[in-house]
């Protein structure tokens, strides 16, 4: 059996996703360890995600712990891990995934029945852009800084309602707490969501085998199709694009969506099929063709 030492943020969503990993890894019979490591998206939370390196920022850090052979295993949420790893490093497990769903959270009502002008908190450009569409009458406001800072927040009164992962809130034990989850159909998941990723260094072995019985092939595929359509419209970009893949006896239906930030032109489609990289490619070239390319590079 291995020893392994886990990077990890210091948030308590992220404590909890690298206490479950642990926990699971213990019971396999490994001895492992946590090492809580500060990232530039920790640090500088007076700035939009975007000025700092986008969601990237929250591995940077771990990322070079990693390669500094300072940690051996990174446990991140999927959906804040860019397309392609730093050379040396690769991911090398996906857990089964949790509720994909965006939460909406309110001392007022559902998405249909907040007030006309409610003002909703959320950084997403995703999120903000799809809003838009559906209430264009709404006020979209920046809102960073942890869960419970979310909350708080809304709490206070500084907002009518608040967008947040449904996963982060089950695994925090807050999900009683959400006014409506947003039908995927309706409000596109990021890439990935509801997803724990674990990262290790390229031919790491041990680790490789120590965290295989944790991957759960269906996720893979899933977050594959999606991962794969965000990398075919250019992977890192800082725009509004959701995807999300679903899958039944027939296959993989995956549904993806690229639109501009407030919301006034939204490209949406489908594919079907059972390979999940070809699928995600297919569903990219789908809405290049119909003009995504003018969302994604504005």
């Amino acid at each position: 059996m291995s020893r392994i030492r886990i990077g990890t943020r210091g948030s308590a969503l992220a404590r909890w996703q690298a206490e479950h990993v642990e926990g699971r890894l213990t019971a396999l019979g490994h001895e492992v360890s946590l090492q809580v490591i500060t990232t530039t998206g920790d640090r500088l939370l007076d700035r939009r995600l975007e000025a700092v390196g986008g969601k990237g920022a929250f591995l940077k850090e771990i990322e070079e712990a990693l390669l500094a052979r300072e940690v051996d295993l990174a446990v991140h949420s999927l959906k804040d891990v860019p397309i392609g790893q730093p050379e040396g490093l690769e991911l090398c497990a996906m857990l089964e995934r949790a509720d994909p769903r965006d939460a909406l959270l309110s001392s007022r009502a559902g998405l249909d029945e907040l007030p006309h002008g409610a003002t909703v908190g959320t950084t997403s450009l995703r999120r903000q852009a799809q809003l838009r569409a559906i209430r264009p009458d709404l006020e979209i406001t920046d809102l960073r800084g942890n869960v419970d800072t979310r909350i708080r927040r809304l709490r206070e009164g500084r907002f009518d309602a608040i967008l947040l992962a449904m996963a982060g809130l089950l695994r925090l034990g807050r999900a009683d707490e959400v006014s409506e989850p947003l039908d995927p159909r309706r409000v596109v998941p990021a890439p990935g969501q509801g997803t724990i990723a674990l990262e290790c260094r390229t031919g790491d072995v041990a680790v490789r085998e120590a965290v295989a019985p944790l991957d759960h092939p269906s996720t893979a595929r899933r977050v594959g199709a999606e991962r794969a359509f965000l990398s075919a419209l250019g992977g890192g970009c800082n725009v509004p694009l959701g995807a999300h893949a679903f899958e039944d006896e027939e296959g993989l239906e995956l549904i993806g969506l690229v639109a501009r930030v407030d919301g006034a032109e939204l490209l949406r489609g489908e594919r079907r099929g059972d390979d999940a990289h070809d699928i995600g490619v297919a569903l990219a070239e789908d809405l290049l063709v119909r003009g995504a390319g003018s969302l994604l590079n504005p």
